[in-house]
């Protein structure tokens, strides 16, 4: 079976069309796929980037962005940055620790204080250099680091200690380090894509959410929780990143180019979630919900389990930490 029989075979019509499409070569308009639907800050910060890319080649280059899944879900997108026939996309860190598990250490239970010192460990020399790992592991480039603020969780039920959480139907993304994270707490972890997570959680399909403060505001799933904890349990890191093929065919300057815009961009959506996340948490607690407010001790067994796991999984999850200590104020 060819590589354009298996695509048509796996994935949305519209990857079809990427593969069959014309090499980089010859190409002016990179595409640029990511899951969040077009008012979220990623889309936006993906928007901005091909306006300046435009703007500063002087219409050589420019970048049609695919939001909302558009080409599939990330472990698709992941697959065609590998075979080239996706130019860029801006991925969660989750997808990327499936494959690389060392970037599964991003996600260690209560390693940020806050937003901000979330921001602080992404921008750090230590985090970077992780991402010379990617072209290797991957077959990606990785450009740089963003977020989604820090996780907290919605729950249909009255919470007040993490013995509430077990047995729960709760949806998360679908990696690794967030399972195994659950698992601990005794949740039923269930994976979901987005789009479907307000009705699962309106009609009982799902008991809980692990959510980010930006859509727990603007998808209002407040309207069907009784508890909103604001627990800021994980961060929730993405990375730009650009095929490796794609990269090769790429001149010296092209590549400056593109990292320099990227990477002003994906720093930009940081300083966004660090000036907006307590605005968007205080809009919540505006509504009436039930607002229960938790920190390590909350989940301190899980967290202790976790640790076990990947303390062995990821060896980065021990630098990373000290990175944590180093930057806290």
């Amino acid at each position: 079976m060819n590589f354009k029989t298996l695509i048509a075979r796996t994935l949305p019509a519209a990857l079809v069309a990427l593969a069959s499409t014309t090499g980089l070569a010859s190409a002016k308009e990179f595409r640029l796929g990511l899951i969040t639907p077009p008012p979220h800050i990623w889309t936006v910060a993906a928007q901005a980037f091909g306006e300046d890319l435009k703007a500063e080649t002087d219409g050589k280059h420019s970048v049609a962005v695919f939001p909302s899944r558009q080409l599939g879900n990330e472990a698709q997108m992941m697959q065609l940055l590998q075979t080239g026939a996706l130019d860029m996309a801006f991925l969660t860190i989750a997808e990327v620790s499936n494959r690389v598990p060392d970037f599964g250490a991003f996600y260690a239970p209560y390693m940020a204080d806050d937003v901000a010192h979330a921001g602080r460990i992404l921008r750090s020399d230590e985090a970077k250099a992780m991402l010379a790992d990617l072209p290797q592991k991957a077959g990606v480039v990785g450009i740089g680091y963003s977020m989604a603020g820090l996780r907290q969780i919605v729950s249909r039920d009255p919470v007040t200690s993490a013995a509430d959480l077990a047995g729960k139907k709760l949806r998360i993304t679908p990696f690794e380090p967030i399972k195994d994270f659950y698992n601990a707490v005794g949740a039923a972890s269930t994976p979901m894509p987005l789009p479907a997570v307000y009705d699962a959680l309106a009609n009982g399909q799902v008991d809980a959410i692990d959510m980010d403060a930006e859509l727990i505001w603007k998808l209002k799933y407040y309207e069907h929780a009784d508890t909103v904890l604001i627990s800021n349990h994980m961060m929730f890191p993405m990375v730009g990143l650009v095929s490796a093929r794609v990269w090769k065919d790429l001149s010296p300057e092209e590549r400056e180019t593109i990292t320099r815009l990227m990477a002003r961009h994906l720093d930009g959506a940081i300083d966004t979630y660090i000036s907006k996340e307590a605005d968007w948490l205080l809009a919540v607690e505006g509504t009436g919900t039930n607002i229960v407010e938790a920190d390590a001790s909350f989940f301190q067994d899980a967290i202790a389990q976790w640790e076990a796991i990947w303390s062995e999984k990821a060896p980065a999850l021990a630098t990373l930490r000290k990175v944590a200590d180093e930057t806290r104020q």
